[in-house]
């Protein structure tokens, strides 16, 4: 893993500093002041290992969270002509357009979590004009949706490029603008058809393992699902070992733009919470371009969806949230944000053993 982002660096308009790992220093020193602070050790679990996780990624001890945004994609798939979902295409536009209003589920749950929602059009088959101001919409559209991929590539490797350097060209906007955290989301009509297709391109896992019934396909329709899936892998014959190949044939536009977000919060060093199967298979793609992309990652919750425990485990993440979701659009990342926000409140202002003259708990061999 690693060989094209060497040669393809960032597939983005502007090329930001290199890849480095997290730092390990600042791993240290959040663990050792959680191992201070006064409460039992370990005690919070994931929690704590989610804030030791940020302190690495912004190379300091004392971290901080408190600008936060959500990321969704927005985009069309052509597969979706093949009846592998239950609703019609129509539907990526006027969820997209909810968003901008502040009207769906991911909206709501970010305005509890005190987190900007930024719905972007990379890619929706429409040119939706009816949108509102509350979210406002970023316009990035590449093209009307993406081709049929059980009969031609889903997209042109320089339009999987242009996408994955959009993701990276917002991540440097909003680290310009003073973000500490970025959460990502998707909307696509047939975007669990095309996640599947390519986390078992990655993974080198059958697809009829990976596949699950996205938004409520009937048995025969998850019957239809897998055989395009199947087909489509066939046909195409994807380089495993070449991520923007895999997404081009059988990826999508928002798939392509999330991976860009991946990278783009390693280069600029902002952690990036991923959501569900979707979001997970696209930081896959990202770490098979660069795998110390995976140390800028945050597992949120584990997907009801086959592919969703996979695709964490073999980038190593552990998602503090089982909580049978697979609702999409971010919903999960923002259902755990403020988790996370209460557990960075704890270890940054809690009292220490020391302050309230308390002897501290010592580690014993299991």
């Amino acid at each position: 893993m690693g060989g094209k982002m060497t040669e393809e660096k960032t597939a983005g308009k502007q090329e930001g500093p290199g890849i480095v790992p997290v730092s390990e220093e600042a791993e240290n020193l959040a663990r050792l002041r959680w191992s201070h602070v006064a409460k039992p050790l370990n005690s919070l679990g994931l929690l704590e290992e989610a804030v030791i996780r940020v302190a690495g990624i912004q190379r300091q001890e004392k971290i901080c969270i408190d600008k936060k945004a959500l990321i969704i994609m927005c985009a069309d798939n052509g597969v979706v002509e093949e009846g592998v979902t239950q609703t019609g295409q129509e539907v990526t536009a006027v969820v997209t357009e909810n968003f901008t209003k502040g009207l769906s589920c991911a909206c709501m749950m970010a305005e509890q979590a005190g987190v900007r929602v930024i719905p972007v059009d990379i890619g929706v088959a429409s040119d939706l004009d009816r949108c509102g101001n509350r979210c406002p919409l970023v316009r990035k559209k590449i093209s009307y949706g993406t081709r049929n991929m059980l009969k031609e590539p889903a997209m042109t490797r320089q339009e999987t490029k242009r996408a994955i350097g959009t993701g990276i060209d917002l991540v440097r906007e909003l680290k310009e603008q003073g973000y500490h955290l970025l959460a990502v989301g998707e909307m696509g009509i047939g975007n669990t058809t095309t996640s599947s297709a390519v986390a078992s391109v990655l993974l080198g896992i059958e697809s009829s393992r990976l596949t699950g019934r996205g938004a409520g396909l009937s048995g025969q329709g998850l019957a239809r699902k897998k055989k395009v899936i199947e087909d489509a892998v066939a046909f195409h014959k994807p380089d495993r070992e070449d991520a923007i190949d895999v997404l081009s044939k059988v990826g999508g536009l928002d798939l392509a733009g999330l991976a860009g977000v991946c990278l783009g919060g390693a280069i600029y060093h902002i952690p990036v919470v991923l959501d569900g199967v979707i979001t997970a298979a696209a930081a896959l793609a990202a770490c098979s371009l660069c795998k110390e992309t995976a140390g800028y990652l945050i597992a949120s919750h584990v997907s009801a969806e086959p592919a969703g425990q996979m695709i964490l485990d073999r980038l190593g993440l552990k998602a503090p949230i089982q909580g049978g979701m697979c609702l999409g659009e971010g919903t999960g990342a923002m259902a755990f944000i403020p988790m996370l926000s209460m557990a960075v409140d704890i270890y940054l202002h809690m009292s220490t053993f020391d302050d309230i003259r308390v002897e501290e708990y010592k580690v014993f061999e299991q």
